[in-house]
């Protein structure tokens, strides 16, 4: 309970807003601007070309989405100790779902870094014709979004838990809980249907995110009802 009570719940709640507020540049950076920039849809010849010409902006791609996931511990850390109060074995749910996403982000950008070594002319290369190399760069591009919408499962499913937790707290607006849920099944069905018809075209998740802008807007202006939080404390002491 003393530690609970030295928690300074707004600063938590700006700390926690703020960084959650950097992954929306971090994330544009890596999975829109990069992407529509540099890949030309069914021409692998182009997009090594654009790589090779933009390869400090490709690089800077790997290096964002690695710094986004550094962000997101964060976010969750701070978010744990600001919503810990409404439900202790939710709220680690929340810090699991999301913590179990981070690896396979990291990993995932290693098909990134095996494109680099493709383009960059290694000896051991000079087994591989021209067309096996194009190839090989184009199965790396795949997997590598494959591999976001494997963690994207995760992306989504920390979302409900925080959802749930925020729709019960009293101290922030029900609102931003339910939207929250919300964009849960958004990813979620996202990733599912890009594996079940990998053709099929429409994403969800582009009218279910509002949750994750408002929130942490609401963090960093508004911040919480101190009052209420400090009662979810007396509560769970």
């Amino acid at each position: 309970m003393t530690t609970q009570n030295n928690i300074n719940p707004n600063k938590t709640a700006r700390i926690a807003g703020f960084l959650y507020l950097l992954l929306v540049p971090l994330g544009i950076l890596g999975i829109l601007y990069i992407p529509t920039t540099l890949f030309v849809s069914g021409d692998i010849a182009a997009t090594i070309s654009n790589i090779r010409a933009n390869e400090s902006l490709f690089r800077l791609g790997i290096v964002s989405a690695i710094a986004a996931q550094l962000v997101n511990i964060f976010v969750v850390l701070y978010l744990y100790k600001l919503l810990k109060p409404v439900n202790r074995g939710m709220a680690q749910l929340m810090v699991i779902f999301l913590l179990l996403g981070v690896p396979i982000a990291f990993l995932n950008e290693l098909t990134h870094l095996a494109v680099l070594l493709l383009l960059n002319g290694a000896d051991y290369l000079a087994a591989f014709t021209t067309d096996q190399i194009q190839a090989m760069v184009a199965f790396f591009l795949d997997l590598h979004e494959y591999g976001i919408f494997i963690a994207q499962v995760f992306w989504g499913l920390w979302l409900f838990p925080m959802g749930y937790l925020i729709f019960k707290s009293g101290f922030l607006p029900r609102i931003l809980g339910i939207l929250l849920m919300i964009g849960c099944f958004g990813y979620l069905i996202d990733s599912f249907v890009f594996f079940l018809v990998p053709s099929f075209g429409v994403t969800f998740s582009e009218f279910t995110f509002l949750g994750e802008v408002l929130l942490p807007l609401w963090l960093v202006i508004k911040g919480v009802n101190v009052e209420q939080w400090k009662q979810r404390v007396l509560e769970t002491a």
